[in-house]
């Protein structure tokens, strides 16, 4: 049984930073891309950066310059660093792995429950 969980979630101010972490267990042959996403209340999740099994990253607008996405493919980890946080980066954060799935001969996508992020003043 492949599971994903999330950790590093919490409440801080503006402008203070988190690293959540997110990592990949059971049996796993390979991990494709790795990401974050998060949702909002009352919003549609959304994409927040993702990064591909050799490094490639992409990240959405609102992430770029503040969040760092990287990947320990020897763990089957994917962290992400966030600074300068905003009260509109408040919201559940979801990790997603692509892995190999053996039965279907492709990669399917696992999800985490998320991590709460809440930042406020």
């Amino acid at each position: 049984q492949v599971q994903v969980v999330e950790s590093g979630g919490g409440s801080v101010q503006p402008g203070e930073s988190l690293r959540l972490s997110c990592g990949a267990s059971g049996i796993i042959f390979s991990i494709n891309v790795m990401g974050w996403y998060r949702q909002a209340p009352g919003k549609q999740r959304e994409l927040v950066a993702t990064i591909t099994r050799d490094g490639s990253t992409r990240y959405a607008d609102s992430a770029k310059g503040r969040f760092t996405i990287s990947r320990d493919n020897a763990k089957n980890m994917v962290y992400l660093q966030m600074n300068s946080l905003k009260p509109e980066d408040t919201a559940v954060y979801y990790c997603k792995a692509e892995i190999y799935n053996f039965v279907s001969a492709g990669y399917n996508d696992y999800w985490g429950q998320g991590t709460q992020v809440t930042v406020s003043s």
